[in-house]
C-alpha cells in the first residue's frame, strides 16, 4: 500500500471515529438524558469499540495483538499515574469550598448512580475496564492513525486534543466553566502523556496502568462530592 493510500485510510478512520464519542456524550448528558440518551450513548460506545477491530482486520488486513509490554514501561505507568492522581486530589481539596456538587448529584440520579452500591460498581468498571478500552481506542487506534498523517509530536498533540473533546462535554455537564477548563487541560496532558507512552513503549499496558490510577483518583473526588 502506498504512503498516499495509507494516509487516506488513516484520515477516513479518524473521521469515522473522532466525532462519535462527542455525539454519545451530548445525547447522554445534554440533549436527551435518560433512556433514549443512554441508548444512543451505548450505540456510540459499541461503534468506537468495534470500528478499530473492523479497521484492523478488514480494511488493513492486520492481525490482533495483546500489545505485550516487551519494551517495559509499567514502572513509568505507576509513577505517572500516581503523580497525576495526587495532583488531581490536591486540586480538589484546594477547590472544594467553591464546588457546587448539586448538579452532579442530580445528573447521577437521572443515570442511576446516586446510591453508594451503584456508584462503586460504576467506579470499578470505569477504573479497570473503561480505562483499558480507552487506551485501546485512543492510543492504539487514534494515535497511530494520527502518526500516519503528521510528525510524531503533532500526532501526540492531535490525539490528545481528540481525546479531550468529549471530556469537555462531560465535565461541563457537572461543573462550571472554570473547573471544566482546568479539567480539560488535565485531560489533554493525560492524553498527551499516554500517547507518548504508547509511542515510547508500543504497548497499551503502561498507559493503562497510569490511566487506571488517574481514574481512581477522579472517582475518589466523585465519591466525596456525591456522598460526603
Amino acid at each position: 500500500m502506498s504512503d498516499k493510500q495509507t494516509s487516506k485510510l488513516a484520515l477516513i478512520a479518524l473521521l469515522l471515529f473522532v466525532p462519535v464519542p462527542s455525539l454519545g456524550a451530548s445525547m447522554g448528558l445534554w440533549i436527551a438524558p435518560g433512556p433514549f440518551g443512554k441508548t444512543v450513548y451505548a450505540l456510540c460506545k459499541i461503534w468506537i469499540l468495534a470500528l478499530p477491530v473492523f479497521w484492523l482486520l478488514v480494511v488493513e488486513k492486520g492481525r490482533p495483538s495483546f500489545s505485550r509490554p516487551i519494551r517495559g514501561g509499567l514502572g513509568f505507568g505507576v509513577a505517572s499515574g500516581a503523580g497525576i492522581g495526587l495532583a488531581i486530589l490536591a486540586a480538589y481539596f484546594l477547590a472544594a469550598p467553591s464546588i457546587d456538587s448539586e448538579p452532579l448529584r442530580l445528573l447521577a440520579g437521572v443515570n442511576g448512580f446516586d446510591r453508594p452500591a451503584t456508584y462503586l460498581a460504576f467506579a470499578a468498571y470505569f477504573t479497570f475496564i473503561n480505562a483499558l478500552l480507552e487506551e485501546y481506542v485512543w492510543r492504539w487506534f487514534v494515535f497511530t492513525r494520527c502518526e500516519k498523517l503528521m510528525p510524531r509530536g503533532a500526532a501526540i498533540a492531535a490525539a490528545a486534543l481528540f481525546f479531550t473533546l468529549h471530556h469537555v462535554l462531560v465535565l461541563k455537564a457537572f461543573f462550571p466553566w472554570s473547573i471544566t477548563a482546568a479539567g480539560a487541560v488535565g485531560v489533554f496532558i493525560g492524553g498527551a502523556a499516554w500517547s507518548w507512552c504508547y509511542l515510547r513503549y508500543r504497548s497499551i499496558w503502561p498507559g493503562y496502568v497510569s490511566h487506571a490510577i488517574v481514574d481512581a483518583a477522579i472517582l475518589i473526588v466523585g465519591w466525596r462530592l456525591m456522598f460526603t
